[in-house]
């Protein structure tokens, strides 16, 4: 039986700002549950085609079997950081119809206890979205210095209480390894002054984890450079970001590369923009869908053009 449980965040404003035709290439980075998927292939059959990336083994089982109908879809097991690479083996040098790039975890890593992405329920300290990769949270948690641990700590999860937290977990570890998101929970919670808030203790750190463990802003950065390099003229990037350090890449990225002067000399000689911004402020869920799905009301969705 298939248990795996995900809300598609934004479903229709994401796919509605990628214009879909028929006939044209299409590319959703995040396959996830499939539910941006489907709609994309609904509204490009039966001669537009679908790459959907995924290095979520149990994303990519439920997704197979939900869009087993669609024959111009082709899944592919691998990060969306290789999509140049990837696409290249299809035989694909250009997206001629839009990139999807929906950068939140999947509410199914999120909620299943083994994947360890929650101080909720106990379990063994993972948060891998791949489950090959050798690095995970415990080795986080378990071996990086002091420093270190406050630098992504800080970074990462803006975690006011950085030094507090990174100077526990070396005294604890040094004893006993921590090996249990709750006991890295309860290390948190004993390591800060008690604050009254409706976020609890842990949901900076281990934000801040899950990011170092799965390269997250890193790989933000570098799959936006490479979309803009496989984007055909008049292609559109559709991104959701779920936190403000996301967002503030895609945010600075799209300025950059949609301004007509970026050199600032007194004699411009830079290119021409390669996209143009479709909205300049993000979309955000409406109310409704934040009241059926909480975790939507931190999604942003920015949109641009590809122009040049």
């Amino acid at each position: 039986m298939d248990d795996f449980k995900h809300y598609t965040v934004m479903l229709n404003e994401a796919v509605d700002a990628l214009e879909c035709k028929d006939g044209k290439i299409y590319v959703d980075c995040t396959l996830g549950g499939g539910g941006h998927s489907e709609l994309i292939l609904k509204r490009i059959s039966p001669n537009g085609r679908l790459i959907s990336f995924d290095i979520d083994d149990e994303a990519i089982a439920h997704s197979r079997e939900r869009l087993k109908d669609y024959s111009n879809l082709t899944i592919v097991k691998s990060s969306y950081t290789n999509i140049k690479q990837e696409l290249k083996k299809l035989g694909i040098d250009k997206i001629t119809g839009g990139v999807l790039l929906d950068l939140g975890a999947s509410y199914h890593q999120l909620t299943k206890a083994e994947r360890g992405f929650s101080f909720s329920k106990d379990a063994p300290l993972d948060m891998r979205f791949n489950m090959e990769a050798d690095f995970s949270a415990y080795d986080v948690v378990n071996t990086y210095k002091e420093e270190d641990l406050v630098r992504i700590f800080s970074e990462y999860g803006e975690e006011r209480f950085s030094k507090r937290i990174a100077k526990k977990i070396v005294e604890v570890r040094a004893k006993k390894k921590i090996e249990t998101t709750g006991e890295l929970a309860s290390l948190i919670v004993s390591a800060v002054p008690k604050i009254k808030s409706s976020i609890h203790p842990a949901t900076r750190v281990f934000q801040a984890i899950r990011i170092e463990v799965n390269n997250e802003l890193k790989n933000v950065n570098i799959v936006l450079q490479d979309i803009l390099d496989l984007l055909d003229v008049d292609g559109i990037i559709s991104v959701i970001s779920f936190h403000s350090l996301e967002d503030r890449i895609v945010k600075k990225f799209f300025k950059f590369e949609s301004q007509k002067c970026r050199c600032n000399d007194m004699i411009c000689k830079c290119p021409p923009p390669k996209i143009e911004l479709v909205n300049k402020k993000p979309i955000e869920a409406s109310d409704e869908e934040i009241k059926e799905n909480p975790p939507s009301r931190s999604a942003k969705l920015r949109i641009a053009r590809c122009i040049s």
